[in-house]
């Protein structure tokens, strides 16, 4: 079996997109880059204090030839993306000053520039915190048309095969439209990642009505919602685990479903059980884990652990650019 992150680095290659590295101060941020444009897997934009950014280069002799620079508060933009953003939250009680002041922020601005179409999309979390890479993600790119949550899925990469795991990292307990919208956004990013068609089981501690509990009625209306929102995914719930991926267990705990015993995407019925399962599978079977990776927005903004090596920035931008494409 092909390495999945080389395959998604050559579909990289081939979109050319422009991906934003608000965390532009960190070194792990500028290594990833210059790795990236040598690769050519996007173009990038560091965005920050162009002074610092070049001096840390310096100091970890670091060649910054080829990589863009974007200073907001140099920036010919920061005016213009000040009335936008200003526009955008204006409803909400947005001062002008206040917009001002937030596009001199490099997240705010890089995520301006995705909003904007000067970039296709963002990467950050080194140095921010999950909660500002959200908020700008959310405030200014949107979430996208038909989504009512922002959500997370982990690429969970086995020796034999690849699941998606959602949602493992941000909503904690998704009611059955969040639940059915964390669903189908999971399954279009399995497919554009792996280009597998994306067998979708709704886990739970039931299989078919075998268990009768309101956390039960829950993944069964959001596979009835799934069902009515994207009648050509191919989903099927409520399942149990081993139903959901043992052959064997689906012919007869399921009986002539399409997904069961076969599902490649896995959406969990709430946090606890989506972080304890990736964790499973990491720790006890060793299964590579690459994630989060924000879903729901407009656009790609994703987020980074801030322990994150420069090797994990580097595949994130790839899978960035990928998850963008049309």
């Amino acid at each position: 079996m092909k390495n999945l992150l080389d395959e998604i680095k050559g579909k990289a290659i081939k979109l050319k997109r422009h991906i934003v590295l608000p965390d532009a101060t960190d070194e792990r941020a500028i290594r990833a880059a210059r790795i990236c444009v040598d690769e050519g897997l996007a173009t990038i934009s560091l965005i920050g204090d162009e002074n610092e950014i070049q001096g840390k280069a310096k100091q970890i002799a670091i060649s910054l030839d080829k990589v863009r620079i974007v200073d907001p508060s140099k920036s010919e933009k920061l005016s213009d993306f000040s009335h936008v953003y200003y526009n955008l939250r204006k409803a909400k009680g947005l001062q002008f000053e206040e917009a001002q002041k937030a596009m001199k922020r490099p997240l705010f601005f890089g995520a301006m520039m995705v909003h904007e179409g000067i970039a296709d999309g963002s990467v950050a979390g080194s140095l921010s915190t999950t909660g500002d890479v959200l908020r700008a993600g959310i405030q200014i790119i949107g979430v996208a048309d038909g989504i009512n949550i922002v959500s997370s899925f982990f690429l969970m990469i086995f020796p034999y095969t690849t699941y998606t795991f959602a949602d493992c990292a941000v909503v904690p307990d998704p009611d059955a439209d969040q639940l059915a919208d964390i669903a189908i956004a999971s399954a279009e990013n399995h497919t554009k990642l792996t280009g597998e068609e994306a067998r979708v089981a709704m886990l739970s501690f039931s299989t078919k009505g075998s268990a009768q509990h309101p956390d039960v009625e829950k993944v069964q209306k959001a596979t009835a919602i799934i069902k009515k929102k994207k009648p050509s995914l191919n989903v099927d719930g409520e399942l149990q685990l081993d139903a959901a991926i043992v052959p064997s267990v689906a012919q007869h705990k399921a009986p002539g479903s399409s997904v069961a015993g076969s599902a490649n995407v896995l959406i969990f019925p709430d946090l606890n059980s989506g972080n304890i399962g990736y964790k499973l599978a990491q720790r006890m079977a060793n299964a590579e884990a690459i994630g989060p990776v924000v879903q729901g927005l407009k656009k790609p903004a994703f987020d980074l652990s801030r322990g994150c090596s420069v090797s994990d920035i580097v595949n994130v931008i790839a899978i960035n650019a990928v998850v963008g494409a049309v």
